[in-house]
């Protein structure tokens, strides 16, 4: 049996209404109690001055493509590095790998941080061939649901859809789709249909799929949906959907600008006239032209030479992300995702940037942004044993200083880590320490 103490930190754990200066045990990976005694340990990290927390939980991000049949783990590296000990991928309705291959190799190689996944829809529709903008076939959408039931019972977390990014698909195939979670209680994922001033009827439309689906459903990343002037009155919608027990709940990274690929059709034609902006508000994350922002001649250039390069729009207003962390039911999703090596700094700095912005400027207490970062999402996910420090549930701890704490990384650079978390312990073992990765495979497939 190996053991591990964590001494004299603050010990926050909102499952538990838990805020004192207190111990941890640790043994066999699982925590086994808080204590004010200081029992024997193997090992013992003296937290004095620091924060200890549930492991923070990423609820939407999106995982590490293969390259040479293995992940490249640019984004599992980044998660560690700011404090993440779970990434829930698959959002949006893509997959960058087959999940169960996927799967297959976490269980036989492990990762930075433990994976769960969606069943992506728009990975689905892929399959067939089906044009994003165009509707499909019913004997397509069952073949469809086929897939997903097996990746379900196979133990994927729920379904996600990505409807902005396949406009073509209908309510109907969405709501059948859904539907396979309603028995095992699993969660929908979903990036609406529109944002800006459509989200409303967007966010009508998730109401219908949770309700004729009778499911739950988790609004993606709602600053970049809603973040245009819209969120007060779109809050105040879902605040009604839910008094009419609709269990619809959200996720916010918190910047003010969106990244998304130029080729996607968030860029279609019409998309400066909805955003009430011009060219020069679109930066180059990634690609041959990376750090330029665009006017109309290069825009064109790379949207139809280069559709994967990853963009960073510029449109968003900081006082809407701010009224949605507000909200007792969203929680911190980094939205993280690269193209070839780059993209937006939300993948390396999305947790600490939300505790330096957020908590140490008291908009939020210590207890409420933990909770946001870690047993929401897990709640939400209906992973029991992560999220929380109570008995019995996994090792997975961050320890940080509150007052050092500072994302790093920029629209320019990207990739740096952020400083300020001292120690990341996954399953009660030391995956990073004062920035310096010290093992890099304890994560695991999770499976539900």
């Amino acid at each position: 049996m190996s053991s591990l103490l964590i001494k004299n930190g603050r010990v926050v754990d909102p499952c538990q209404q838990l805020d004192k200066i207190t111990n941890v045990l640790i043994n066999d990976g699982k925590i086994c109690s808080i204590t004010d005694d200081e029992p024997h340990a193997d090992q013992v990290i003296d937290a004095t001055n620091k924060i200890v927390s549930p492991g923070f939980i990423d609820i939407h991000m999106h995982e590490d493509p293969f390259v040479d049949n293995k992940p490249t783990f640019s984004m599992a590296k980044s998660a560690l590095l700011m404090g993440v000990t779970t990434d829930i991928g698959g959002n949006c309705g893509d997959n960058n790998y087959d999940p169960i291959k996927y799967y297959e190799y976490l269980d036989k190689n492990g990762s930075y941080v433990n994976l769960g996944l969606f069943v992506g829809h728009t990975s689905l529709r892929q399959r067939f061939n089906i044009n994003k903008y165009k509707p499909t076939t019913n004997d397509v959408i069952d073949k469809m649901t086929k897939i997903a039931k097996d990746y379900l019972d196979y133990g994927l977390l729920g379904v996600s859809f990505g409807i902005k990014y396949v406009p073509g698909s209908t309510t109907d195939e969405l709501v059948r789709l859904a539907s396979l979670c309603h028995e095992s209680n699993k969660l929908v994922s979903c990036h609406v249909r529109q944002d800006e001033d459509e989200v409303f009827a967007a966010c009508e439309e998730l109401k219908e799929i949770a309700r004729l689906a009778k499911v739950r459903v988790q609004f993606s990343h709602i600053g970049s949906m809603g973040g245009y002037n819209q969120m007060n009155q779109l809050l105040k919608q879902i605040d009604e959907y839910r008094s009419l027990s609709i269990d619809m709940c959200c996720d916010c990274y918190p910047y003010d600008a969106f990244c998304t690929s130029i080729g996607s059709t968030t860029y279609d034609d019409g998309f400066l006239d909805r955003y009430h902006s011009d060219y020069s508000h679109v930066y180059l994350a990634s690609g041959i032209y990376r750090g330029q922002y665009c006017d109309e001649k290069l825009f064109n250039e790379v949207r139809n030479n280069h559709p994967n390069t990853a963009t960073v729009g510029f449109f968003m207003k900081q006082q809407d992300i701010d009224l949605a962390f507000a909200k007792d039911y969203v929680c911190v999703g980094s939205d993280g995702t690269r193209d070839n090596g780059h993209g937006h700094p939300r993948a390396s700095g999305s947790f600490p940037k939300f505790i330096s912005d957020y908590i140490k400027t008291n908009k939020i207490t210590l207890s409420e942004g933990i909770n946001k970062m870690s047993c929401l999402a897990a709640k939400q996910i209906g992973l029991k044993n992560k999220g929380n420090l109570i008995p019995g549930s996994d090792g997975d701890i961050t320890i940080f200083d509150l007052n050092e704490i500072q994302d790093c990384a920029t629209y320019q650079d990207d990739l740096i880590p952020p400083k300020g978390i001292n120690y990341v312990l996954i399953d009660g073992k030391i995956a990073m320490n004062e920035g310096n990765i010290i093992n890099n495979n304890l994560g695991k497939a999770i499976r539900i």
